[in-house]
């Protein structure tokens, strides 16, 4: 009998994986203790960066700037900023990315955003404002030399007209100035792998993280994916079946399928994974010891002890 190949997934060591991780500023106390708490015990994994969310509201930008401002002073973390078109004009955008810039963000998360008017409206740029995100990028370029991520959409954007436009897009972004593309959270990897496929054929080479979103609530989950237009398998939907009630076992199931997820990845060669956290720690810090990450006091107590 022929010796099986090992899987790499299999063979994982402490530096092999590069992890970010995102969040989404606070509304309320209660949230802003359980934000701190999941930073906290991410923090010691040393995630190449963390990024924070923006809306187009005054109050989410406002929480926003403080999120990542916090961060910078109170932590060893580097903070990637969202910035969106949304609803403001070129100089408004401008003067929040030389606020950040002042502040010592160096890394800005580039989105054209959601319509002002809700997802599912038609988007119309501000007047004098930035066109689209590959705009964004560019006037960011100018401001200073940030270190740009856009975002990719391995099944499309839902506006988009086709597979064809939306890599072509992509490649604006990137020949714009962008750094980086992370891309929206699905579940079926077959996506992801085409869309890199698509990506690199296209001649964009800037690294591609997978967006994972661990699934804490199956519910609200496809609920966020469906207004993000990626798909859920039904077979996805039947393992969560008649688990609405039974938390402690969403929570098993959850770790298995996103372990599942990546390891599949890890195998097709994949390295860097962007985490959506929902702003919970438990299950994204199952999956990333388990991609042979280890928290920065232990490494230090296991070179002690060497």
């Amino acid at each position: 009998m022929a010796q099986s190949t090992q899987r790499k997934s299999k063979l994982l060591g402490s530096g092999d994986i590069v992890v970010s991780f995102e969040f989404f500023p606070p509304k309320t106390d209660k949230m802003e203790e359980t934000l701190w708490s999941s930073i906290s015990r991410l923090a010691p994994l040393r995630p190449e960066f963390v990024s924070v969310t923006y809306g187009a509201g005054g109050s989410t930008r406002e929480r926003t700037h403080a999120t990542v401002t916090r961060i910078i002073r109170e932590t060893d973390l580097k903070p990637a900023a969202h910035l969106t078109c949304v609803d403001a004009t070129k100089d408004e955008v401008d003067a929040v990315a030389k606020a950040y810039w002042d502040e010592g963000v160096r890394h800005i998360v580039a989105l054209r955003g959601d319509p002002a008017q809700g997802a599912g409206t038609k988007y119309v740029p501000h007047a004098g404002g930035y066109q689209n995100a590959a705009d964004l990028v560019a006037g960011l370029k100018k401001i200073g030399n940030f270190e740009i991520s856009v975002a990719g959409y391995p099944e499309k954007h839902p506006e988009s007209a086709s597979i064809e436009a939306d890599i072509e897009n992509l490649k604006a972004k990137v020949d714009a100035g962008a750094d980086r593309i992370i891309t929206q959270f699905g579940f079926d990897n077959t996506y992801f792998l085409r869309y890199l496929e698509r990506a690199r054929a296209a001649g964009i080479w800037v690294p591609i993280s997978p967006g994972i979103v661990p699934i804490h609530n199956f519910k609200q989950v496809a609920n966020f994916a469906k207004r993000a237009g990626a798909s859920v398998p039904s077979w996805l939907a039947r393992r969560f079946e008649d688990l609405d009630e039974d938390s402690a076992t969403t929570h098993l199931v959850a770790a298995a399928v996103a372990t599942e997820q990546v390891m599949d990845l890890v195998d097709e060669g994949v390295k860097k994974f962007h985490f959506y956290t929902l702003n919970r720690a438990d299950l994204v810090y199952a999956i990333c010891h388990l991609l042979g990450l280890r928290s920065a006091k232990v490494a230090k107590t296991n070179a002690d002890a060497a």
